[in-house]
């Protein structure tokens, strides 16, 4: 990804670490700012997701990485960004069809889901004075390595997408069209909103 950026003449900065530290957030963002000469926009996309068939089989370890990686880390990142950001800049959050219509056995991805919705919807509130927009996306069924590094049994990736109008799962490309609607200055209308693309189901 970062060699397409670079290709297109843009600066790309890749920097490895750990979300669920809160010093590797805080660092992130300073050597983006550094890097970049300032920052505008804040996309929080990272997750983590992995199938459970019941409550039971979740240790205490695993649902503390869970909530790190999708809790935690954003709210490290928007709090280590906030004063970079100047009005006019936004912040994008991802959820997912599963904050409203969460399955059986993602018990703990699903919780952070509609925390995630929550935290957008309430963080556009609070920052609506400042000039800065906070909005989300929430894909349903898209391929992503989620699926298959245990976010997914193999019966549900055997037909995964399937069930939706469209009778497919969506590609990453195919949401990068609502990222940057919600990036860029047309866009700057809407705040506090969360736009599904979950081919012909899902909420919203």
């Amino acid at each position: 990804m970062i060699d397409l950026i670079r290709a297109s003449g843009r600066v790309g900065v890749a920097i490895p670490g750990d979300l669920c530290s809160e010093d590797f957030c805080a660092t992130l963002v300073q050597t983006a700012v550094d890097t970049l000469g300032g920052l505008d926009i804040l996309v929080s996309n990272a997750a983590r997701q992995q199938t459970h068939g019941s409550i039971l089989d979740i240790s205490t370890e695993e649902f503390d990485r869970t909530m790190k990686t999708n809790i935690y880390a954003p709210f490290w990142l928007i709090k280590a960004a906030l004063p970079h950001l100047a009005p006019g800049s936004s912040i994008i959050g991802t959820t997912s069809e599963q904050a409203t219509d969460p399955s059986e056995d993602l018990y703990d991805y699903a919780q952070t889901k509609a925390a995630t919705t929550n935290y957008v919807r309430s963080l556009a509130k609070q920052l609506a004075s400042r000039g800065i927009r906070v909005n989300g996306v929430a894909p349903g069924p898209i391929w992503t390595p989620l699926q298959v590094s245990g976010g997914a049994t193999m019966e549900k990736l055997e037909q995964f997408g399937g069930q939706t109008p469209l009778g497919r799962p969506g590609q990453p490309g195919e949401l990068a069209g609502i990222y940057v609607l919600l990036a860029e200055s047309g866009g700057s209308y809407a705040t506090g909103q969360v736009y599904g693309a979950a081919g012909g189901s899902g909420m919203p």
